[in-house]
């Protein structure tokens, strides 16, 4: 029988790290994908913020890209400003609540949907004054740069850290959901812990699928 977090103790939990920018759907799959994980294998998530936005300064990219970017500062910010008031454990509902009203929702990326999701995440509207300053700058990039120095400069978001090996990924999609989405974290395991693996990838025939 499957054993989860629910059924072991802590010395038999494996740790999953996930880097995200909440503006990214692919990251947002992933991320539903290992909560998923955790209802069916001992594996507990704990969630980093990195940024796009920071990972594409000075490129050349297409200008709607670069609008995208422009307005992803904000989530960002506010979610290093969450984890520097109250702790690294609050970032996963605000993820939740931020990547449910972006993705699933389709809501504008504004200060008031972010205030909203600050409310569902049941923390003090007042962080989302941290989307237009920049003190949190230094924090979130020193998180980011956490993540590339794991993984290499040429990748974005997701990152995924499985014990002691980081990779771009999965990006999957739809979700995949119970005992599919332990097969995956199997799989996942499987290459992570082979010396030398890099690379599997195929071209993307579809866009991301949120259920």
């Amino acid at each position: 029988m499957t054993q989860t977090t629910a059924d072991m103790g802590e010395q038999d939990i494996a740790h999953a790290d996930m880097w995200f920018d909440p503006a990214c759907p692919w990251a947002w799959i992933t991320s539903r994908w290992l909560l998923e994980v955790e209802k069916v294998r001992p594996v507990r998530v704990r969630w980093h913020v990195m940024s796009l936005s920071v990972l594409n300064e000075g490129r050349d990219l297409p200008e709607d890209y670069r609008r995208m970017l422009d307005g992803s500062w904000a989530a960002v910010r506010v979610c290093i400003a969450a984890e520097r008031r109250f702790g690294a454990e609050v970032l996963g509902a605000l993820y939740t609540a931020l990547g449910t009203r972006f993705h699933n929702n389709a809501e504008p990326r504004t200060e008031e949907t972010i205030r909203a999701a600050l409310a569902d995440a049941g923390l003090p509207g007042d962080l989302a004054a941290a989307g237009d300053s920049t003190e949190y700058d230094e924090a979130l990039r020193a998180s980011h740069a956490e993540a590339m120095k794991l993984v290499g400069e040429d990748v974005g978001t997701p990152v995924v850290q499985v014990e002691d090996t980081a990779f771009f990924g999965p990006v999957i999609t739809p979700t995949p959901r119970g005992e599919e989405a332990g097969k995956l974290w199997d799989g996942v395991r499987l290459v992570a812990g082979t010396e030398g693996f890099f690379e599997l990838k195929r071209t993307r025939t579809r866009g991301p699928v949120f259920d």
